[in-house]
């Protein structure tokens, strides 16, 4: 190839002098750097906190987008981030291509082929990288280094632009702060992202964004799974008191003898079992925020007493006389319905009301149209750093599939049939290319064979029991509801079996709180059955 053209530049520049928002100006960025070099894919990465944030692709697989590499675990990516020019990999470079399998042009393993890196730098630090990769080896060997430096040069200006405006929209200058260390494991904790661009997601993004600033008690509804937590973490972290501590309570893991004494603290002696003075989470969370979650969990004498809190901000340590006032924001998480508890007695109605100042819903990962496919991203390169894989794909097929399931468990049982899959997918691999099929998410074909006609309906090949060189062809023909049933009273039967039916353990296990999974549990046909025996 030769050398890019002037004419090609100025439209370079002609074109993202008019892109107004950030997603057109990528677009555009992508689109004219393709016009003026002929390759099969180009990406546009962020560099944050040591990974590598795709935000704009053009011929990858889809869920690109939703991966996060880690620069130190995919060699390209360290010798692009560790220069301050364009680097060429030679067609016979030994390193592993991080996008090996995800290339639209070719499916499988990538051959020879072209590979260029170009860092983008503002004021001498790294804010991002530019890849691009051809399939015609040697592609860009003749390109000049003057034009891919104004190429550079031009990517990182609309980088920084659309960075600056970021922040200036989302007033985001708290992020740039010292975090406590307590608020900062909190926030890391299980990531610390939104990911998703349905309309759902964009409104509850807008959402936080307006509410995260002031001091209003939040009250985070949504079913279990959903990202209650992630919620609360994102209120924290965008709010005035991000330097303060965000403490974490889950209030149905608490012994309802002990609740008060973990909320607000004790004094030595107080009971009997206090041998020492202990410090209470709202005192810890002084000057910052106090997630409650599980909060319809909390019984009816505690609820009164942290009542008192939201009212006076006070707070009165156990076995002790005197008030204490504290600074702390209360965000408050439940997976019931507050309303129903309040009609029903369970849960008073001037707490709920003193909660929900303003009450935000997070939605249903069903409801969420385009979100799995980013999810499956993101979820599979955090899979592939776990299990130390070098590379880590998803089938269309598997995909599909994917998208059609209904989710009953919602964003975290996305996360978990991931990681199962990639596990076997992993243990059946025959390269370092390790692609999750159908294959290795039976349990979930039901849902494709169930949106198909009889005729289109596929046959899935499962390892035999016998021999693990043979298949069985198994067709799938099953109801959907019947088949989610089936596969939730196998997993709750199962844990039931391994916690010799305790019902608090299984709970646990299943990270859902006892009553849910009792309510489920009854609904199922499950029950445990104790005997007493005496010996004649």
């Amino acid at each position: 190839m030769g050398e890019v053209s002037s004419q090609a530049l100025i439209e370079l520049a002609l074109d993202l002098a008019n892109s107004l928002t950030t997603k057109d100006r990528f677009e555009r960025l992508l689109s004219t750097i393709r016009h003026a070099v002929e390759c099969d894919a180009v990406v546009l990465l962020d560099v944050q906190s040591g990974f590598l944030k795709p935000l704009a692709q053009q011929g990858l697989t889809q869920d690109t987008l939703g991966r996060r590499f880690e620069i130190t675990a995919h060699p390209r990516f360290a010798a692009i981030c560790e220069s301050s020019t364009p680097i060429r990999f030679a067609a016979s470079s030994p390193l592993p291509d991080p996008y090996d399998g995800m290339l639209l042009a070719h499916e499988g393993d990538l051959p020879v082929h072209a590979c260029m890196g170009l860092p983008l730098m503002s004021d001498g630090r790294l804010i991002g990288v530019l890849t691009l990769d051809s399939m015609t080896p040697n592609a860009f060997d003749s390109i000049p280094k003057g034009s891919l430096d104004v190429i550079s040069a031009m990517s990182a200006a609309t980088l920084k632009t659309a960075i600056l405006l970021q922040e200036l929209e989302h007033h985001s200058l708290h992020n740039q702060q010292v975090v406590a260390e307590l608020t900062h494991e909190a926030l890391v904790k299980d990531g610390g992202e939104l990911i998703g661009n349905s309309l759902v997601m964009l409104k509850l993004k807008r959402e936080i964004d307006m509410v995260a600033t002031s001091d209003f008690s939040i009250l985070i509804e949504g079913e279990t799974g959903v990202g209650k937590e992630l919620v609360a973490r994102t209120l924290h972290r965008q709010s005035k008191r991000v330097e303060g501590p965000l403490v974490y309570v889950n209030c149905a893991a608490l012994p309802e003898s002990l609740i008060e004494s973990e909320l607000f603290g004790h004094v030595k002696g107080a009971f009997t079992s206090a041998d020492r003075s202990r410090i209470g989470k709202f005192s810890l969370a002084d000057g910052g925020t106090i997630f409650l979650d599980e909060i319809g969990e909390l019984p009816l004498s505690v609820q009164s007493k942290l009542l008192r809190v939201l009212q006076n901000q006070e707070i009165q340590v156990v076995g002790k006389d005197d008030v204490e006032r504290v600074n702390v924001r209360i965000l408050a998480a439940t997976n019931r319905t507050l309303k129903l508890e309040v009609a029903e007695g369970r849960f008073r109605a001037d707490l709920y009301h003193r909660l929900s100042v303003y009450p935000i819903s997070v939605p249903p990962l069903r409801s969420r149209e385009g979100d799995v496919t980013l999810l499956s991203g993101y979820f599979i390169e955090l899979t592939r750093r776990k299990l130390g894989m070098q590379q880590l794909t998803l089938s269309p097929s598997a995909l599909e599939v994917l998208n059609q399931y209904a989710w009953p468990g919602n964003v975290r049982e996305l996360e978990h049939v991931i990681a199962r899959a990639a596990l076997r997918a992993k243990g059946s691999a025959r390269s370092v290319i390790v692609r999750i099929g159908l294959a290795h998410m039976e349990h979930l074909v039901a849902t494709q064979s169930e949106l198909l006609s009889p005729s289109q309906k596929p046959s899935l090949s499962l390892p035999s029991e016998q021999n693990s060189d043979q298949t069985s062809m198994v067709e799938i023909d099953t109801n959907l509801k019947l088949a989610t049933e089936a596969f939730q009273r196998q997993v709750i039967t199962q844990v039931l079996c391994e916690v010799e039916g305790n019902w608090s353990a299984a709970a646990k296990r299943l990270e859902t709180d006892r009553a849910n999974l009792n309510r489920l549990a009854k609904r199922l046909g499950i029950h445990v059955a104790k005997n007493i025996v005496t010996d004649s």
